[in-house]
């Protein structure tokens, strides 16, 4: 079988590196997940990397510690280019040529973010790691996701989660919650169902890029979805699921 995508723009978020740790990274769960890159990449598809803190840092909100809202996002982003450089190296072990761009310039350890650079980078099949936001406060790593995805022209962004796609409630608290195959950028709105924030399913409806939503955890789940399977939660235009 053939991918059927070109290039893609891989989510993940910072927790998932925790494995079953309570905080910080997990050896086995990066290297896991490298490998499971390695595996896509080695179809020939062109792989870039948005990777979130939440491990690290979560931010400020709902938080009595005094920090404010801006100095607290750029923490956060900081930590965003600790788990960067973490899956470089876990990349780089399982000898796959990687890059990584930061939002916010730091020479000394990583690239600046530049379009050009970062496409010439993934033709020459290297894997590009896309760190710190969009160097903006008050933007997610779902926005900064979505913006470098239509930078980049992915075919789609592929959104590794804990759960196998978008449900009508949090699974893991309801085993009755609903599972949803496919579904529209208007109705992931509509129900406020946290697939991303409203600022990157917008940039996405906008730009007609699709999202699928799937279970990293699970082995061969992204290389099945490349391949064209049906796995976890597609997000596109017009994909009409019946109001409630």
């Amino acid at each position: 079988m053939a991918p059927i995508f070109k290039r893609i723009l891989l989510k993940l978020s910072g927790e998932a590196l925790m494995g079953s740790l309570d905080y910080g990274i997990d050896a086995k769960t990066i290297s896991l997940f490298a490998d499971e890159i390695k595996s896509v990449q080695a179809l020939g598809v062109q792989v870039g990397i948005v990777i979130g803190g939440g491990n690290i840092y979560r931010g400020v909100e709902n938080s009595s510690d005094g920090i404010d809202k801006v100095t607290g996002d750029h923490m956060g982003m900081l930590a965003t280019v600790i788990n960067a450089l973490a899956l470089q190296s876990a990349l780089e072990h399982h000898g796959v040529f990687t890059r990584c761009q930061t939002a916010i310039n730091m020479e000394r350890i990583a690239e600046p973010f530049i379009r050009r650079r970062a496409i010439r980078h993934l033709e020459k099949g290297r894997i590009v790691i896309f760190a710190a936001g969009t160097g903006n406060p008050y933007f997610t790593t779902d926005t900064a996701a979505a913006l470098r995805a239509i930078e980049i022209e992915a075919d789609i962004i592929v959104k590794g989660t804990r759960v196998d796609g978008v449900y009508d409630s949090d699974p893991e608290k309801n085993p009755a919650a609903l599972h949803f195959p496919k579904i529209s950028y208007e109705e992931v709105l509509r129900r406020d169902l946290r697939v991303m924030d409203m600022t990157a399913i917008t940039l996405c409806k906008e730009n007609h890029l699709p999202i699928a939503v799937f279970n990293m955890n699970v082995p061969s789940n992204l290389k099945r979805l490349v391949l064209g399977e049906k796995v976890g939660t597609t997000v596109c235009d017009g994909a009409g699921v019946p109001p409630q």
